[in-house]
């Protein structure tokens, strides 16, 4: 066993302030069970869920969260919807809730434990994609993507600039986020965020409206790019992505627009 000192400096390495670990990862980096018990009774360690640690005097962030899921547990989530255009500077809007929401993407299903460490965070999963495998078409009709697996993806650093997480690109992040209209996000509130899109790339748009899957998503994007006119509009090609036949009413009491055959509030 190594003497404490270099026990400690060597938690430190691994475990950075905001961050978090678990016990089968700890052994996993030749901490014994009888080292992990002695680094919790010295509050070395702090048990912020069953078998799982933060640094003392540390408060597991939701990045430091986020960082721990997707690189020291490599499971397939990618910050994604209203969070990543949070990080990307394109959301204005103020929750009005006690606990603010990160959604995360991807097709790998959240830890029981994830929601149990923070009183201020609360984790969000989506799966819209119903894959066959990695690169494989997608067997829902709701899916999003054909192969969602990092793609249209980037890195954001945090914590100072030393570690980085991965997230939806704007244009990928705005279709998930209308995927949750109306039940999850309000027209409204979707309506908002596209008026501020003005810098999004059309190529980027282009492939990914190519490649998704989601009728509603599709009809409800060009309605509302149609209403903001914004100049990556005109750069895209309308007639090679399919919008699909038959009306969606998308809400109750609304009013059809007879363009892209979807119902929408009257308001709007």
């Amino acid at each position: 066993m190594p003497i404490d000192a270099t026990r400690r400096k060597k938690l430190n390495q691994l475990l950075s302030e905001g961050t978090i670990v678990t016990r089968p990862w700890l052994m996993e980096n030749d901490f014994s069970r009888h080292a992990i018990d002695n680094l919790v009774k010295s509050q070395q360690l702090v048990a912020a869920a069953s078998g799982v640690y933060t640094r003392w005097g540390g408060k597991p962030t939701w990045q430091g969260i986020t960082w721990f899921l997707q690189t020291n547990m490599h499971l397939n989530l990618t910050i994604g919807g209203l969070s990543a255009l949070d990080m990307l500077g394109f959301s204005h809007y103020l929750s009005m809730s006690s606990r603010k929401k990160i959604h995360l993407y991807g097709t790998a299903k959240l830890p029981a434990w994830v929601n149990d460490l923070s009183d201020d965070v609360n984790f969000e999963w989506h799966s819209e994609w119903e894959l066959l495998g990695a690169g494989k078409q997608a067997t829902s009709s709701n899916a999003l993507l054909d192969d969602p697996l990092q793609k249209f993806t980037r890195r954001e650093l945090w914590k100072d600039g030393k570690d980085d997480l991965l997230i939806s690109s704007p244009e990928r992040a705005l279709l998930e986020l209308l995927m949750d209209v109306p039940k999850g996000i309000s027209f409204e509130h979707a309506d908002q965020l596209m008026q501020g899109m003005t810098n999004l790339s059309p190529r980027s748009l282009q492939a990914l409206l190519e490649e998704c899957k989601n009728i509603k998503v599709r009809r409800l994007f060009f309605w509302l790019a149609d209403r903001h006119k914004h100049s990556w509009l005109g750069k895209l090609q309308p007639e090679r992505i399919g919008l699909g036949s038959g009306k969606r009413m998308l809400v109750k009491g609304g009013k059809l627009d007879k363009k892209y055959n979807i119902t929408i509030p009257e308001f709007l």
